[in-house]
């Protein structure tokens, strides 16, 4: 039975040994694996400073952060909630000026360490004190740019995805990368108030794997429809964001990792401005409709060990028979869960290794900006790019799927 808490699974944070991850966090159930600094023991990851890499676009990266509600839903997680709350970090090609931008608050640092059961070897201060590149109060670019919205894993807030984010604003795109109430260990709102996470919880408590498996098709397809409420807020007159009017409406795209996967394939399915969808590793716990999805394109990367064909996951094999426009399913050999988002490359600046997923953490950063970026790029900005025709010698990692 995949459980919230209970399954040990892949490398969890800059500061990993080893952890239990919950059932949307994971695509399937994993194995204990342990880890192991130069030292053999947590010491290696002391007195490190984590930063994030350098994006590799031309422009500089803006961040601004927005905490919208949509007044018009009750959160499906605390129904007594007022509304649907949201937090948004809206990245941006930008000229240089303002201030580093912080990578998460304290809190949601000690909450994140306690939630995985790492507490007791690391200290939330050096989490919290990642060195990101966006500028908070840099002045953006000229043009219109596409929109990707970016959603998180299921118990992780959405720093997570903050490498993806920015390497995507460098090279021309308004990111909004969405925390969604209720479903991370904590997450930081407005008047002093860091949300932990009710949906844990709720899937915990859950009599069966097939009512865990519904629990996570209903937050997949929640967070479709807090998708599009960020687009709305986005892109219409008296929008949320004050620089608005770079997005261009007309090229939107999706991703995220584990459940935020799901949600970009969820939000396809039922909002037609999304013109394209990338899957980090997640589940179709919600499927993509027998319909398809318009013939719009999307991507699946994942673990080679997970969602290979013939692997665990059968709703992969599934949903991709299902997808009816340009498609790719990439593995990737030596990653893990959580390859595709920051934690794995900063465990790499430490020098913590985890055997099961051996896949070095510069290089999970590498490939995941690289073909996710390469996506969208062809699909989004009209961009041919021969990256996604098939295998390539600079990346014998990423085999080509098709079944």
């Amino acid at each position: 039975m995949i459980r919230t808490r209970r399954n040990p699974a892949a490398l969890l944070l800059a500061l990993t040994v080893a952890l239990p991850v919950s059932a949307a966090s994971t695509a399937s159930p994993a194995a204990a694996s342990p880890f192991a600094s130069p030292s053999g023991s947590s010491a290696g990851a002391s007195g490190v400073r984590f930063a994030i890499p350098h994006p590799t676009g031309r422009y500089e990266v803006g961040r601004d952060t927005l905490h919208l509600a949509d007044v018009g839903r009750r959160d499906p997680w605390v129904p007594s909630a007022k509304a649907r709350e949201l937090m948004v970090s809206m990245y941006f090609p930008a000229r240089s000026g303002g201030s580093a931008a912080p990578y998460m608050t304290l809190d949601e640092a000690r909450l994140l360490l306690q939630g995985q059961r790492l507490d007791s070897l690391f200290k939330p201060e050096q989490l919290a004190d990642v060195r990101t590149n966006a500028r908070v109060g840099a002045r953006p670019v000229g043009g219109r740019h596409p929109l990707v919205v970016l959603s998180p894993g299921f118990t992780l807030n959405r720093a997570t995805l903050t490498t993806l984010a920015e390497e995507l604003a460098s090279k021309g795109y308004v990111v909004a990368l969405v925390d969604h109430a209720y479903e991370s260990f904590g997450t930081a709102f407005p008047g002093g108030r860091t949300l932990t996470c009710v949906a844990c919880e709720t899937v915990e408590k859950a009599p069966s794997a097939e009512a865990e498996k519904k629990l996570l098709a209903k937050a997949a397809v929640t967070r479709a429809a807090d998708v599009s409420f960020v687009i709305d807020r986005l892109t219409r007159p008296a929008a949320a964001w004050k620089h608005w009017r770079m997005i261009d409406p007309r090229r939107i795209g999706a991703a995220g990792h584990s459940l935020g996967g799901n949600t970009a394939a969820s939000v396809m399915a039922a909002d037609r401005r999304v013109r394209a969808g990338v899957n980090m590793d997640g589940s179709f716990f919600a499927p993509v409709p027998a319909s398809g999805l318009g013939k719009r394109p999307f991507l699946m990367l994942g673990t080679q060990a997970q969602h290979s064909p013939g692997s665990t996951d059968a709703t992969w094999p599934r949903d991709w028979r299902r997808l009816d426009g340009w498609k790719r399913w990439l593995t990737v050999t030596g990653s893990g869960h959580f390859t595709f988002i920051d934690l794995p490359i900063l465990g790499g600046q430490a020098g913590i290794t985890d055997p099961a997923a051996p896949l070095p953490g510069k290089r999970s950063g590498e490939i995941t900006t690289a073909y996710v970026g390469a996506f969208f790029d062809q699909h989004l900005q009209g961009e041919p790019r021969p990256l996604l025709d098939g295998p390539s010698r600079a990346n014998p990692e990423v085999a080509f799927q098709n079944p």
